[in-house]
């Protein structure tokens, strides 16, 4: 839902888009070296979505905003889940101006990574190299905890399945007047109540 979201504002964000494609391989565990490339095409692997991690494809515009997907460097303000606005798309770069943290109005240069990620499921560690950001109109709530907003647009077309999701959602907000929200029950219909999930043992 907010790679739906992302992708949808920024279309209609001014602009030409550059779109930047991650390098892919794998890299087989332990006993399952036999395994030939040929097994996992590189289509199968630039189409793997995972949380947290970069996609194959990138695509950004100047003036977009976007987060940190990875620790780089905490004295300059690098921290997995900065948030930071485009300012230039180079071919080998981008640079960035910091929105959040410490070093807000600071610009850097982000180079591209190699990341890695296990896959238990299919017998292999995914390595890409790419650029250690993610679209940031929108994000999870669980990616906006310890965050204070102005203003919050909360997208409960899904509703909300893990304890204290609900509370982290409304309390990012600073007033009641800076807070939205769009919510829906389970056949997809608007709706004027939202599910909170509470586990009682937490208390025992």
């Amino acid at each position: 839902m907010v790679s739906a979201v992302n992708e949808y504002i920024l279309s209609q964000f001014p602009g030409d888009a550059v779109a930047y494609f991650s390098a892919d391989s794998i890299e087989m565990d332990p006993g399952k070296e036999g395994v030939v490339d040929a097994d996992y095409s590189t289509e199968f692997l630039n189409n793997l979505k995972i949380g947290n991690f970069p996609d194959h494809q990138l695509e950004l515009k100047v003036g977009c905003p976007v987060i940190l997907l990875r620790n780089m460097d905490q004295t300059v303000g690098l921290c997995n889940g900065t948030r930071m606005v485009v300012k230039t798309l180079g071919k080998w770069f981008i640079e960035v101006e910091i929105l959040t943290g410490t070093n807000v109005g600071d610009r850097v240069f982000l180079p591209r990574l190699t990341l890695s990620t296990h896959y238990k499921s299919l017998n292999f560690t995914l390595i890409r190299r790419q650029y250690p950001v993610a679209l940031c109109f929108a994000m999870t709530i669980n990616k906006s905890q310890g965050r204070t907003l102005a203003n919050v647009g909360l997208c409960l077309q899904r509703q909300v399945f893990s304890h204290g999701q609900l509370y982290v959602a409304l309390s990012r907000v600073t007033t009641r007047q800076g807070l939205k929200i769009l919510s829906a029950n389970e056949n997809g219909e608007e709706g004027t109540s939202m599910v909170n999930i509470v586990f009682p043992e937490i208390f025992d």
